[in-house]
């Protein structure tokens, strides 16, 4: 047979809350960890998406500067320089002279699951100013 369990009334300036502190404290580490790891999860994938906005930028530019030899060269010179920036691309058309690129980057780490970031470019002559 156990003995009863007396609670007793806190004397003057004892709380009766020990150790409460510690599992405040472990919560909010807790938290500000799980935090941390959400804004480094975010900006890798703003990382992913500039760097397939800068592949797509920069494969429009190549493909515009090719695109007086037609379509094929144009749309080879935007796939290899989209790939020399870590992208793949996606479609490329030219029409008039204007090439218009989608290029595609994996998202890292963890986030891949969710597959690839992608951006579009359009890259050509202006329109206007030369014509008369």
């Amino acid at each position: 047979m156990t003995p009863p369990v007396h609670w007793r009334q806190p004397e003057r300036g004892e709380s009766g809350e020990q150790g409460i502190a510690t599992v405040v404290t472990l919560t909010l580490i807790a938290l500000l960890v799980l935090a941390s790891g959400c804004a480094v999860l975010l900006g890798s994938a703003i990382a992913a998406r500039h760097r397939a906005g800068a592949a797509a930028d920069f494969a429009a530019l190549a493909g515009a500067g090719r695109a007086v030899v037609g379509t094929a060269g144009a749309c080879r010179a935007a796939a290899a320089v989209a790939a020399a920036g870590g992208a793949r691309l996606v479609s490329c058309s030219v029409r008039d002279g204007v090439v218009d690129v989608r290029a595609a980057v994996p998202l890292p780490g963890v986030l891949a699951r969710w597959g690839w970031v992608t951006a579009q470019a359009r890259a050509g002559p202006e329109r206007g100013r030369f014509d008369r």
